[in-house]
């Protein structure tokens, strides 16, 4: 009986192999065939039908009219009301890839490759109590409820706390979790009605008023109340109303007068952490610039045209705002014309993305980087195949995500955590590369320009004109 069952197994397995070949073999002599005479059909009607008549004609339009333009046109069309896009502008602004860095090498020897490098920066150094952190990469502005999910910010506090750099609390409420395992908080104090409480403020790291943004500049936000449902609106005291309202105008700043009363207000409630403001970059941003530091701020936030959001009007991340590398160059030029760029800290955001344009940056005169979109990518990873195909990997992210269920904290912390590690190594071999050891004496004179327009902007000499002669640093004997 035991032989015949053997058999039959045998006999079985046999005859779903030889079906296999089979399939295969007929899959193989047909396949060929019937595509050549589909892609035949086909492309005999490509070229025999009138032009009003061809599918081609969709590929002519599109041509004309970018494809995401046709895709929102129709969301308009569709809906009669505002669209929101995610993440900002996919416009390509003017950026750092006309700057390089010249390697030291015998006019300027490189560092010895085992010097330790020191990438710490301080916000508001002449404050109180200054904000030191490990590096000059920090997580964006990005608000519980009103953007990501509670999983999401606590991956970012506790990712940010192992690499010794800071969040950011974004126009939403403090969700208490992300002070506990924050390193370093910046509340934002937003026009919104939350998050104004003194045991609130007190603790922050640091306070940034918020004036504008550059995905959104300085609009109002109108936020449908379903899409803060559960304990965001409970924190936020908005439960109950059908929409939540982030006005334009800041209630405690009415006019320019108002921001030195602020300022002082939330210096002494604070017992002195650093207070900032957060501006969009405008072609006024020297008179912007201007009322914070009459105001008296220790850091000063801009956002270039490039910056990312949740969601915002697309004329508002493709029509409003500066470039970032213009808003930085001009921000570094006035701050150093009016004599303060030592004492007021220069954070600049808006669609940096790698280490090389983080350290661009910061040789212009940035003295710290804020990150969005990339850290969501970063932090998100591989996590992403839990959404796609079938909804996009912010649906795992955002406060009202159909799939916020499925993020895993602890691994988008240790992601994010490995992001900024990867970064500041990065960084680090740069410098010495340079021949430096500090991220405070990397500088302008680092740098070349390759195009004119790039040179004109930021004022760095083009590469085909030499370097003024410098002093070569030595190591070890003379030359």
């Amino acid at each position: 009986m035991n032989g015949n069952w053997l058999y039959f197994l045998l006999g079985s397995f046999v005859g779903t192999l030889l079906a296999s070949l089979l399939i295969g073999v007929m899959i193989f002599l047909f396949f060929r065939p019937a595509v050549q005479w589909l892609l035949g059909k086909f492309m005999k009607r490509l070229m025999a039908d009138r032009y009003p008549e061809n599918v081609f004609e969709m590929i002519s339009a599109m041509r004309k009219i970018n494809p995401q333009i046709v895709l929102e046109n129709s969301l308009r069309a569709g809906s009669g009301q505002v669209i929101e896009r995610p993440f900002g502008s996919p416009r390509k602004f003017l950026n750092f890839d006309g700057l390089v860095f010249s390697p030291a090498q015998l006019a300027i020897f490189p560092a010895p490759e085992d010097a330790d490098v020191d990438l710490r920066i301080t916000i508001g150094p002449k404050a109180k109590k200054p904000l030191t952190l490990d590096l000059p990469i920090m997580s964006g502005a990005m608000g519980y409820g009103i953007g990501i999910s509670e999983k999401v910010k606590i991956a970012i506090a506790k990712g940010t706390a192992a690499a010794g750099t800071l969040t950011n609390t974004g126009e939403g409420p403090l969700l208490p979790e992300e002070r506990q395992f924050a390193k370093h908080l910046i509340i934002q104090y937003s026009s919104g009605k939350w998050a104004k409480e003194p045991e609130t403020l007190r603790k922050a790291d640091a306070i940034e008023i918020h004036f504008g943004q550059g995905a959104s500049a300085g609009s109002a936000s109108f936020i449908p109340a379903e899409y803060i449902q559960g304990r965001a609106s409970q924190i936020m005291g908005v439960e109950g109303e059908e929409v939540v309202v982030i006005p334009s105008i800041h209630p405690d700043v009415q006019r320019a007068a108002d921001l030195p009363v602020l300022v002082e207000k939330l210096r002494n409630l604070t017992g002195g952490v650093p207070i900032g403001v957060k501006i969009c970059a405008s072609a006024v941003l020297e008179e912007d610039m201007e009322i914070a530091i009459q105001a008296g701020v220790d850091f000063i936030s801009i956002d270039g045209g490039q910056a990312g959001t949740k969601g915002s009007p697309p004329i508002l991340e493709d029509d409003f705002g500066l470039p970032t590398i213009y808003a930085l160059s001009r921000a570094v030029r006035y701050l150093k014309d009016r004599g303060v760029k030592d004492r007021i800290t220069l954070l600049s955001g808006g669609g940096y993305a790698t280490p090389g344009d983080c350290l661009k940056a910061l040789a212009l005169g940035a003295d710290g980087i804020y990150m969005g979109t990339a850290v969501v990518w970063a932090l998100t990873h591989d996590q992403v195949i839990k959404a796609i195909p079938w909804e996009p990997p912010t649906e795992l992210t955002w406060y009202p995500g159909k799939l916020k269920d499925k993020f895993d904290t602890e691994e988008a912390a240790g992601y994010l955590e490995n992001f900024f590690a990867s970064f500041a190594e990065e960084m680090e071999i740069a410098i010495l590369a340079l021949g430096k050891t500090s991220i405070k004496d990397v500088t302008a004179a680092d740098l070349v320009a390759l195009d004119e327009w790039t040179s004109k902007v930021t004022q760095i000499p083009l590469a085909y004109e030499p370097k003024a002669k410098s002093e070569t640093k030595r190591t070890g004997e003379e030359a």
